[in-house]
């Protein structure tokens, strides 16, 4: 395909084509947008994204990213520390944080173990969560993980690692979601939720 612009702009289509969800039309949209709004969007942008090149850091404690470490989540008194949320990505805790759930203290690994794609226990922050599980002050880790092999694997592994702690180990429920129909669901999904089954 020809390019009908300079190559700066050019540029910025194919860096913005790499976010996820950004085909090369929908970031050639976008790029459009951002030019026509110049002033009110891309100078904001660029300043904001300097920001986050210099001041972004992974938090020490928890794997969380913010602009200090330890993190916003990690230094608020009001968190219960006695439990540990455990996930596998940063954008699973900001999703839990956004439901508004639970008020605890969270454990990002990093991803999930899938030898396939060559991801071992080594490759993860598996050591530093079962150090953490060890304080005496921790007494339940919520392992919130996929329902995937990969998730599931991961948790049991985990699981057993944990087992010489003082801690309770417990995972989501798995079922029928909120407002669902089970004429939609899968096969897979009805059979947890007939097993996970609770009393009403």
């Amino acid at each position: 395909m020809p390019a009908v612009a300079g190559p700066e702009i050019e540029r910025l289509i194919q860096l913005l084509a790499r976010l996820p969800g950004l085909g090369p039309r929908s970031a050639r949209r976008a790029a459009l947008h951002l030019i026509k709004k110049r002033e009110l969007l891309m100078a904001p942008l660029a300043g904001a994204l300097q920001t986050a090149i210099e001041k972004i850091v992974v938090c020490a404690s928890c794997g969380n990213i913010d602009t200090q470490s330890p993190c916003t989540a990690c230094i608020d008194p009001r968190r219960d520390g006695s439990v540990i949320v455990v996930v596998a990505d940063v954008a699973d805790l900001w999703a839990l944080e956004r439901a508004g759930a639970i008020n605890a203290r969270y454990h990002v690994l990093g991803g999930t173990l899938s030898p396939l794609d060559g991801i071992g226990p080594g490759d993860l922050t598996i050591d530093a969560l079962v150090s953490r599980a060890h304080d005496a002050a921790v007494h339940e880790v919520i392992l919130a993980l996929n329902a995937t092999v990969d998730g599931q694997t991961t948790a049991h592994y985990i699981t057993d690692l944990l087992r010489d702690a003082n801690v309770k180990v417990t995972r989501l429920a798995h079922g029928v979601p909120v407002g669902g129909e089970l004429d939609y669901l899968d096969e897979g999904t009805l059979s947890a939720a007939i097993r996970q089954r609770t009393a009403f």
